[in-house]
């Protein structure tokens, strides 16, 4: 999948432990783990928002694309 989830580095930068962003936004811990380890097909914006706003960043923060390389060698 090129979109890579770097909530990890966020959280870190921020000092804040996944518990306690999940508590803060409404989201189990478990599914913010999913969310963590990449394990999930989508998001919803309201999710996004929400966790942006806890951590004072923008989603390009924690979302980076990846393009992956289909060129046949």
């Amino acid at each position: 999948m090129p979109i890579v989830v770097t909530l990890d580095v966020m959280l870190a930068r921020r000092k804040m432990r996944g518990k306690e962003l999940a508590e803060r936004i409404g989201m189990t811990e478990q599914n913010l783990s999913l969310l963590r380890s990449g394990k999930v097909k989508g998001m919803r914006f309201e999710t996004l928002a929400r966790i942006c706003a806890e951590l004072e960043c923008q989603p390009a923060d924690i979302l980076t694309y990846q393009p992956v390389d289909t060129a046949d060698d």
